[in-house]
């Protein structure tokens, strides 16, 4: 028998882990950037990992000001966030070598969104094979690495794109 573990999950089930306040929204208190597993925040934009992913490096990109769609974004928002999903699928390729990407917004409930006043992009990695029988006959996706694994496998890409003063390259 093999055992699927994914130890994230009881403060899940348990509702311990419920984030007071907006997810997305960075705050200015940087102390709990590792717990709330954020790899980077700028003025502009923001990316963490999402903590129930579909798969290993299912990231979330955000605007740091609380807009619930595009049409709330200035020109410059828009531009960073763009890029910053650029850069999030440059850094995913570099570390884990998906064979391609879901790149997508969920605005409003009825098309899936979790939290949908504040609008965010997932991008998720995918190889080939990565659906199989598991999810196809047992409804279960495996995650093989632990996020917090994951998180510092990723931390240090993300530092590489502030400068030391913590403003974007």
């Amino acid at each position: 028998m093999d055992v699927l573990w994914a130890p994230w999950r009881m403060t899940y089930i348990l509702g311990n882990d419920k984030y007071e306040g907006c997810i997305f929204c960075p705050g200015e208190d940087r102390s709990m950037d590792a717990e709330r597993l954020m790899l980077y925040v700028d003025q502009t934009v923001l990316v963490l990992m999402n903590k129930y992913p579909y798969v290993n490096g299912h990231l979330l990109v955000a605007p740091v000001r609380h807009v619930p769609n595009l049409d709330g974004l200035e020109p410059g928002e828009m531009l960073a966030v763009m890029e910053m999903v650029r850069a999030t699928m440059g850094i995913l390729k570099s570390m884990m070598h998906p064979d391609g990407f879901n790149v997508g917004l969920n605005l409003g409930r009825v098309a899936g969104a979790g939290v949908e006043e504040h609008m965010h992009f997932h991008i998720v990695p995918r190889w080939n094979g990565d659906t199989n029988y598991m999810t196809v006959i047992g409804e279960v996706r495996v995650i093989p690495e632990h996020l917090q694994a994951t998180y510092e496998k990723l931390l240090p890409y993300f530092n590489r794109l502030k400068t030391p003063a913590g403003g974007e390259v």
